[in-house]
């Protein structure tokens, strides 16, 4: 029997990038996705929706879990906002959240908040023992992709 994990992620961080430019890349979801570590494939489903196909977790030659969820975006350039909301039915996960882009002096405030619910396909006794590390490492991928835009935002 399966068990649920959900996590919920709020970031900020500052960039001397302008918020147009920070706002480019983020609407731009395939760009975006690009930083995102552990990310094998992106696929585009039409109308601004995109399914995630995150690489395989295993251990030796046994996949113990392959998260997979889609989502639809919308980009609103007047409040600088990119947000996005799970496709039903899509996946082993769903996920929802946005990013919200503020002038900040001669740079860029950047706020990121996010939630997911994972499906682990694995029994329920190991709730206890593996749903703190999979909430941390979904948290490591975070900062990791945060890293990653904020060196995309400098290199210009």
């Amino acid at each position: 029997m399966s068990f649920t994990v959900t996590i919920d992620v709020s970031k900020q961080f500052d960039t001397p990038a302008l918020p147009e430019k920070v706002f480019e890349l983020l609407a731009d979801v395939p760009h975006s996705a690009s930083h995102f570590p552990d990310l094998e494939k992106l696929e585009p489903l039409g109308g601004n929706t995109f399914r995630w196909i995150m690489e395989k977790i295993a251990i030796g030659d046994h996949t113990l879990q392959q998260t997979i969820y889609a989502c639809a975006y919308r980009s609103d350039r007047e409040s600088l906002s990119v947000s996005w909301t799970p496709v039903e039915g899509e996946g082993n996960a769903r996920v929802e959240g946005g990013w919200r882009i503020e002038p900040a002096g001669t740079g860029t405030k950047v706020q990121l908040h996010t939630k997911g619910a994972l499906e682990v396909d694995l029994p329920g006794f190991l709730q206890f023992l593996l749903a703190p590390l999979v909430e941390l490492a979904f948290k490591q991928k975070i900062d990791r992709y945060i890293a990653n835009l904020q060196e995309a935002f400098e290199k210009g």
